[in-house]
């Protein structure tokens, strides 16, 4: 029980669990459009199978995520695609991504989409949560991934749509979760073993690479976002 003393244990679960709802949101959408010609009796059924099934799934993905994370370089890669994963928060989507769902009248079936859809979907939610997983330690992290989307779970499921609406009334919380990803790619960055013995490895630098991910990706996304929305505002001259 040594680790929930640890205040890096704590702000990397609250990093995880912010990422979760960030990122993870659609996944709501995902198991709803999967299950919604189940028979109501079924649909309870459908949507804890399937989410047990995507969360045991995420938890490998993430373990080896940990693991290719000790080569030399892919902590660098991890980083630049945190970059873009936050640079992407911060810019329109299109809103008919879902439209390819299918749903099933049959139970397995159904718990077979929810769980084939979230592994196409949760790459992101892998490359973010094994780069926070990083900054607590080397001695703990696959504990600390497991029980960081345990807590996730309920929020998730039973929260998203408020969530969701929360994220349409405050956009700052968009913002903030895009920069959070930023400071995650730095501070990763920093402890990459080809560039350990270059970079110092002190909470200092470490912050000030935080800092600087978290405003590269502030930048980036409001000069994408403004881009995307020149166009329209042309058309509506």
């Amino acid at each position: 029980m040594e680790m929930l003393q640890s205040a890096d244990f704590w702000i990397a679960v609250g990093q995880i669990i912010m990422i979760d709802i960030l990122l993870g949101g659609d996944n709501a959408v995902v198991i709803a459009l999967a299950c919604r010609q189940l028979p109501p009796h079924q649909r309870t059924k459908g949507v804890l199978w399937g989410t047990a099934g995507a969360i045991v799934l995420r938890v490998i993905l993430i373990a080896f995520a940990l693991t290719l994370l000790q080569v030399p370089y892919l902590k660098l890669i991890g980083a630049a695609l945190l970059i873009w994963i936050g640079v992407k928060l911060l810019v329109p989507q299109d809103e008919d991504e879902h439209a390819n769902i299918q749903g099933s009248d049959k139970l397995w079936a159904a718990v077979k989409t929810v769980i084939v859809a979230d592994l196409v979907m949760s790459i992101d939610n892998v490359i973010a949560i094994a780069g926070a997983a990083t900054g607590a330690g080397t001695s703990h992290q696959l504990p600390l991934v497991i029980f960081g989307l345990l807590v996730s779970i309920p929020i998730i499921i039973g929260g998203s749509q408020l969530v969701l609406k929360l994220m349409d009334r405050f956009p700052i919380i968009i913002t903030i979760g895009g920069m959070l990803l930023g400071w995650i790619a730095g501070t990763m960055a920093q402890t990459d073993p080809a560039v350990v013995q270059w970079v110092p490895q002190t909470k200092l630098w470490g912050y000030g690479l935080g800092a600087a991910g978290a405003l590269l990706v502030f930048a980036m996304g409001k000069a994408l976002a403004s881009r995307a929305a020149a166009p329209t505002e042309e058309v509506g001259r």
